[in-house]
């Protein structure tokens, strides 16, 4: 077993997975003190590092793409601090960094893990139910429906056409997007026989973040929802063509047969007796 332990937080490998569990540092971020220990299995590593620098390192997993559904809802836009895959390490431990970086890398290679992506999600997602408020709305989450209700900050179309109950089976799609400079954020719902273009700002299906303290959390709402959608890669990948048995495809060759053998008789090309006896002989066949 390898463990470091830090004021961000405490990373404990047991050879067959990273459990992650964040400080008590009132540096932590409130996302990664809601989203709570993370057990992260050794089949969804792709590898992990530690970077040293003067006064601190940074240790970072790197996970398989399509094995978390955190990752895959935020498209890789968590913010350094909201990160639950990063660890800043004190100098004087540089060491056990080290050693932890070691102990995983031996692991995936014993265990001959490939790097390459998943067509199923390997972590579980935010702990149900959810509800985050931020920016010009309420997200809340049951595992069944996703409810949107809107606040005095709402723009007043989008707010006139009420609190919004999706069912998960309606959702199609969600993304997380953080504000960035001038252009504020989102917490977007793709809605069966409902898409639209609208900026989030009109958007009935979507949250505006206007870049606030609560905005990471929106990002688990959309992880939640996103475990619970069919994996993309899957969803890219077509079904394969089911073959018919052997038995069902030696009758619709027989069939096919018959019909021609209709109409060569029909065209003058076989004669009666000719048509009798090689029909006589395929049904024998079936």
């Amino acid at each position: 077993m390898a463990e470091i332990i830090q004021r961000e937080g405490t990373w404990i490998f047991d050879g067959d997975a990273l459990r992650l569990t964040p400080g008590r540092d009132r540096n932590v971020s409130l996302l990664r003190r809601t989203l709570g220990e993370l057990t992260v299995p050794l089949g969804a590593l792709a590898g992990i590092s530690f970077e040293q620098g003067r006064k601190t390192g940074r240790l970072r997993l790197r996970l398989r793409d399509g094995a978390d559904p955190l990752l895959q809802a935020t498209g890789g836009r968590l913010g350094e601090p909201n990160d639950p895959y990063q660890l800043t390490v004190e100098s004087d431990r540089y060491g056990v960094a080290e050693y932890l970086v070691d102990e995983v890398r031996n692991a995936l290679l014993l265990d001959e893990v490939p790097s390459g992506p998943v067509d199923a999600y390997l972590l579980p997602g935010p702990a149900l139910p959810l509800s985050v408020s931020a920016g010009d709305g309420t997200a809340s989450f049951d595992g069944e429906h996703v409810r949107l209700e809107w606040n005095w900050k709402t723009e007043d179309a989008k707010a006139a056409t009420g609190g919004r109950s999706l069912a998960l089976g309606d959702v199609t799609g969600v993304e997380w997007h953080p504000s960035a400079g001038l252009e504020n954020g989102y917490l977007r719902f793709t809605v069966r026989g409902a898409e639209t273009k609208a900026p989030p700002k009109y958007d009935p299906n979507s949250v505006e973040l206007w870049g606030f303290k609560k905005d990471p959390l929106m990002a688990l709402v959309a992880a939640a929802v996103q475990v619970r959608l069919p994996h993309p890669a899957r969803a890219l990948t077509p079904e394969p063509a089911k073959e018919l048995p052997a038995a069902a495809a030696d009758h619709d060759a027989l069939l096919r047969r018959l019909r021609e053998l209709g109409e060569l008789h029909r065209s003058g090309v076989l004669t009666d007796e000719e048509f009798a006896l090689a029909k006589q002989a395929v049904l024998k066949r079936m």
